[in-house]
This record gives structure tokens, sequence and C-alpha cells, in this order.
């Protein structure tokens, strides 16, 4: 990409393909500096403001306090522009109302802004709109909230393997596995071809404690398919919940032994530290 955006410079879609990628790096100012140059290119280009946006947004995650007020409030501008530039743009309303919800006044949030933005999605789709309020119910700590409008989302049919799949981590987090077998049936109604849904099904079955050989072939078939990216359940997960697994079939070795991969791969994968400290204790 980087060759050809020399040869190409005043093709945005290349430069938006770059800061994706950075984005995937975690190299964040490099990301900035696509997105603004796509944006420079296109100003008009709604998908160009939503990335400068995440691009912001990331960056503001991991900055000081200070330089993160400057960042998060870009953020918001972005979203805002996406959004008015393209009314159909879900995911950059989505974007903006989680901004909204979890984000201080100090920086432009605030869950009054988030209102008009989650009506506006309700009319346009109702899975959307069932989707941006359960995740702001999320942001709020309103989990009761959020556990109903997400419901409500799976069950109006979402066309989004992304809001899908996100709900089947929300639903991971909170060990609730009916969830997630609606989410994988939905994820692969949505996008067949994902593999996704085979992760978040074998992580329903464990936590049901059914059908250990349907989880592990699974889990397995879901490492041999998934992407290493963004968005897609982690190799350090695989392992984390087949140590769940394992530790249900009374296997306490390998199942230490999948916790310690999962660990060695994300020092701070909370399952795999809490199961292993259990095993130790014991």
């Amino acid at each position: 990409l980087e060759e050809v955006s020399a040869k190409e410079p005043k093709n945005g879609d290349i430069q938006l393909l770059l800061a994706k990628s950075y984005l995937e790096l975690q190299q964040h100012d490099a990301a900035i500096r696509s997105a603004e140059k796509a944006v420079a290119l296109d100003p008009q280009n709604s998908v160009f403001h939503e990335w400068l946006g995440r691009a912001y947004g990331d960056k503001a995650d991991r900055a000081g306090w200070f330089s993160a007020i400057s960042l998060a409030k870009k953020t918001r501008k972005e979203f805002q522009m996406a959004v008015d530039l393209d009314d159909r743009n879900f995911s950059a309303r989505q974007a903006l109302v989680e901004f909204d919800c979890s984000a201080p006044g100090l920086v432009g949030g605030g869950e009054e802004k988030a209102r008009p933005q989650i009506q506006k999605l309700m009319a346009l789709d109702a899975a959307e709109g069932y989707y941006a309020a359960g995740n702001c119910r999320r942001q709020k700590k309103d989990f009761a909230g959020a556990d109903e409008q997400f419901t409500k989302s799976l069950e109006s049919r979402p066309r989004s393997a992304e809001l899908i799949y996100d709900i089947g981590d929300y639903a991971m987090k909170r060990a609730q596995p009916e969830r997630l077998f609606s989410v994988a049936e939905a994820g692969e109604q949505a996008a067949p071809n994902d593999p996704r849904g085979k992760f978040y099904r074998g992580v329903g079955l464990v936590l049901i404690k059914e059908k250990p050989e349907q989880a592990e072939r699974l889990f397995e078939e879901y490492l041999g398919r998934a992407p290493k990216r963004n968005g897609y359940p982690s190799r350090a997960w695989v392992h984390a919940w087949l140590g769940r697994l394992y530790e249900n079939k009374n296997n306490l070795a390998e199942a230490r032994e999948e916790f310690e991969s999962a660990l060695r791969l994300d020092p701070r994968n909370k399952i795999a530290q809490e199961e292993l400290k259990k095993l130790k204790k014991n």
C-alpha cells in the first residue's frame, strides 16, 4: 500500500486502507496521517471522516489526559461530519452514539446528544437502533437495559456481522450462553463465511457444560480460519475457553496448560488469570 500510495498520491481509497492497516498495527500517528490525507483528498467522503475519527479516538484512549481531551473533541467532530455527509452510514452513527454515551461533557459527549441519533437509527433500521440503545446502556453500566435492547436487536435480524459479534463479545463477558447461541445463529445468517459464530457457539457450550467434543471442534475450526485482526476473538481467548472446557472435564493438567498459553499470548486475559489462580490455590 505504501508503494502504491507513492505512485498514486491523490488516491484517497489507498490512504483509507493504509489508515485501517496502521490501526490494526496500533501505529496511531501513521493512521491519523493517512486518514487526514484521505479527508483532504475528498472532504465530502463520509467513510473517510469516520475513519479519521476512529484514528483520533484510538490515540485518545492511549494518550495523556491533556492530549486526550483535544483528540476526543476531534473524534466527535469527525463522527458528526461522517453522519452529516451520509445519513445511512450506520457504523459512523453507531460510533457517534457510543462516544456520546461514554464521553463526558468536557469533550462534547452526553447521553442527551445520543438520543436523537438512536431514534434516527430506529427509523432507518430497527436492529441498528436497538443495538445503539443497548450499547448506550452498556456504556452506562445498565446491564439489564443493555440485555433488553440487545435481545430486540438480534430478534430484528441485523445485517451487520460486526454488530452481531459485538453483542457476542458482550454475552461472553456476561456469561450468557443462550444469547451466545442466538448470536452464532444470527451471525451465520448474516455472513455465512465468517468463522466467529463457531467461537461464540463453542463458548456457549462450555458455559452450559454440554457437548465438550463439539465445543473443542468448534474452537479448532475457528483457530484454523480466523484472521488475526481487531474485532475477532484472539487466540488467547480461544486458549482461555479451552482451559475452561478441560476444567469442566476435570482434566486439570490440560486446563492449566491452556490457561498458561492464553497468558503467554495476552498477560491481561482475565479468564486465564482467574482460573489459573483457582487451580494453583486448589
